[in-house]
């Protein structure tokens, strides 16, 4: 157990003398010194004898070993309370914090702020990664109880009851969220720690990280070039996930603020402006202690809170490493079951604010916006380190677990970590290869200057995909903090592509060996929207770049598709290869069809590609022609093997799927659409009656009723 080194006496006292009212002339009548030795305490050029100490404590009402250790303040004078900010004196209302409207609180965008949030705070002084972990927990009963006690809630029900009376979008939020806490008598918290991150460091009001979370909107105050958020919106996402609008927050400090770093304590509350005992209120209010230095001491400011406050919060922290713990009181998560992608079998039954069904989205919103930033490789560690865990009670109820990017994009972080480890290739020859090539983003001209920056060279990596992969034929691209910032398709791809997974490194993630790469991380920053989710024109591009400056993002995204075309391309074998007994066989096939089809209204399979997989199987990849109507068509894929006489032996589908315009239903393909329909189908070995080397292979297209469609 390691003891808290504690605060130089000097400052401490003076803010002692602060909190409790007390001049230094009152405190050297009281312990019977003179004013001269008090000042001198003050300013550090003196200290206290023991005897003096004992009176000094007494007139602080306070115990010997709190002046002694100086880790907290003294509970004597001014307690912590509630501050609400009162009503503007021109009659002006604010019906709910706007900042946090530019957000749903969904857990999945509250997981992808916070944890950016957290890798732009990361102390680099080590290279060690930032350590972000959620902790869902369901309070019921007297430990809800406790709970609402430790933060007043007597003295703030009457603010949320008349919040909850309003008929706004806000005045809703909370009578749903009072109605959860009293008809199930249970209260969902929401804790999010990191570790190896700055802290809110600086003064309660002046420039600094606290000020700019605690006290100030669209406040950003980033410093460093590869941040991810610069609009000051990510932290408000905290407030709109809680439905009481509440959030506690602990902090240990990587920089010294009035000589103390460990539990710097405040709480925030966003309501409506309302009216409570014939007050009116503004919105937001503070728990903390009373400021003496503001008149009448009614504005509050953060204050340093002994180990028994923070644990009745739930605010503990599990070492003295820098960083900050928010506490979302009230957590809860809007996105519907059918847009959850994370969803698993039995979800139907949980509720939407289930604890178990959160704690399985923010998983999944980890693994996907943030695998990159937990890679490693070569002489380089990870960035971050994520885990989730969920308690009720205290009691565990899903064991605490870290993110795993092997696990949540396997493709994705074997071409990431091969560019790490410096063992990329140029072309893609056999399976688990990563190629590696470069495309130009042309940087424009900046501040009105006529001349571009220069040609900064992205890192394109191209792998083969893994059957754990969501969906294969994409591209992601990312900043220098790797967190994803755009995942879409590749159009335009040939049939015979092999299924890829493709990772875009621009700006400083390329390497700062990579030209530009500084200028390149400013442009692309400035061309993100608060979500941080595209790059595209915004009013901060067109206000600091030229006009055009987001066409040179289009020819990024070209330069793009066409290196990844290039790289996955499957060269054309002639028969030495082998490949001339597979293209002689892939045929479409026809039976005898029992009535006269149309052959304008038929849907006609128009391009056919196979390969033969490891194990034996064949994948066939197909293009339908699907006339006007194409909606009533039910057509059912059939594989057999080319012989020259006899019946054909039939296959079995091990796998068959609707790639675009299509999907499969009972076995069959029902089509969404006129015009072009894909789809993609894996064999079965163990159904195949020839080696799969020394056949072909013909598909037939039947109908519903058994005929054959070509």
């Amino acid at each position: 157990m390691t003891v808290e080194a504690g605060e130089d006496f000097g400052p401490w006292l003076a803010r002692q003398l602060k909190l409790v009212d007390m001049t230094q002339t009152e405190l050297a009548q009281t312990v019977k010194v003179t004013r001269a030795a008090v000042s001198a305490w003050i300013t550090g050029r003196a200290t206290p004898r023991p005897e003096t100490i004992d009176r000094i404590a007494q007139a602080l009402n306070t115990d010997l070993a709190t002046v002694h250790t100086r880790t907290t303040d003294t509970q004597a004078g001014l307690p912590v309370g509630w501050y609400h900010r009162p009503g503007h004196v021109d009659g002006g209302r604010e019906l709910g914090n706007a900042a946090a409207f530019a957000f749903d609180a969904d857990v999945s965008v509250l997981a992808r702020e916070t944890c950016q949030n957290s890798l732009d705070e990361r102390l680099t002084t080590h290279g060690q990664p930032v350590r972000v972990r959620y902790t869902l927990h369901e309070l019921t009963g007297e430990t809800l109880a406790r709970f609402r006690e430790a933060i007043h809630w007597d003295d703030l029900y009457p603010h949320y009851e008349a919040s909850r009376a309003q008929d706004n979008k806000v005045g809703r939020v909370i009578d749903a969220g009072l109605r959860d806490m009293y008809e199930h008598d249970r209260l969902v918290l929401l804790r999010v720690d990191d570790y190896n991150a700055a802290g809110l460091t600086g003064d309660d009001y002046g420039d600094g990280r606290f000020a700019a979370v605690v006290r100030r909107q669209l406040d950003s105050h980033k410093s460093v070039s590869t941040a991810g958020g610069s609009y000051g919106l990510g932290k408000a996402t905290l407030w709109a996930t809680s439905r009481l609008g509440l959030v506690l927050i602990n902090s240990t400090l990587s920089e010294p603020h009035e000589g103390r770093t460990e539990r710097r304590v405040i709480g925030r509350l966003d309501l409506p402006w309302r009216q409570v005992n014939g007050e009116p209120c503004a919105g937001p209010a503070w728990l903390g202690r009373p400021d003496p230095d503001r008149p009448g001491a009614k504005v509050v400011r953060s204050w340093w809170a002994d180990e028994e406050a923070v644990e009745s919060l739930h605010l503990t922290r599990e070492s003295g490493e820098p960083g900050t713990s928010f506490l979302i009181v009230g957590a809860h998560d809007v996105a519907s079951l059918a847009d959850d992608s994370s969803a698993a079998e039995g979800d139907e039954a949980e509720d939407d604010d289930s604890i178990q069904r959160m704690h399985r989205r923010l998983v999944h919103a980890l693994g996907t916006n943030f695998w990159a930033a937990m890679v490693g490789g070569g002489d380089r560690l990870p960035l971050l380190e994520a885990s989730v865990r969920t308690l009720r009670n205290g009691a565990v109820v899903i064991e605490e677990k870290r993110v795993d990017p092997m696990v949540t994009q396997p493709s994705r972080t074997r071409a990431l970590k091969a560019f790490l480890d410096g063992t990329t290739v140029e072309h893609l020859t056999e399976s688990g290869q990563v190629a590696a090539t470069t495309v130009p983003l042309n940087l424009p001209a900046r501040g009105g200057k006529r001349v571009s920056m220069g040609e900064h060279r992205a890192v394109l990596l191209v792998t083969n995909a893994e059957d754990a992969d969501d969906k294969p034929n994409r591209v992601v691209a990312m900043r220098g903090n790797r967190m994803t910032v755009r995942d879409t398709a590749v159009p335009g791809l040939p049939l015979s592509v092999n299924p890829f997974q493709a990772v875009l490194l621009t700006g400083e993630a390329a390497g700062m060996q990579a030209p530009f790469a500084a200028e390149a991380e400013q442009f692309l920053r400035a061309a993100e929207p608060p979500e941080h989710n595209k790059w595209g024109q915004t009013e901060e591009l067109t206000l600091t770049y030229s006009p055009s400056a987001f066409r040179r993002i289009s020819g990024l995204t070209r330069e793009t598709n066409s290196a990844i075309k290039a790289l996955v391309a499957r060269p054309k074998k002639g028969s030495k290869q082998g490949g001339g007994r597979l293209a002689r066989t892939l045929t479409v096939g026809a039976t005898k069809k029992r009535r006269r089809l149309s052959a304008a209204t038929m849907p006609v399979l128009e391009e056919l590609d196979a390969q033969i997989l490891e194990g034996g199987a064949w994948q066939v990849i197909g293009e339908i022609k699907v006339p006007a109507g194409g909606r009533d068509w039910r057509l059912v894929p059939v594989a057999k093997f080319d012989v020259r006489s006899g019946p054909r032996p039939g296959i079995a589908w091990a796998e068959l799927v609707g790639v675009d315009n299509c999907q499969v239903v009972d076995g069959a393909l029902r089509f969404s659409a006129s015009g072009t329909a894909t789809f993609r189908g894996v064999t079965d070995p163990t159904t195949h009656a020839v080696r799969t080397s020394l056949s072909g292979l013909v598909v037939e297209l039947r109908t519903g009723e058994g005929e054959s469609a070509s």
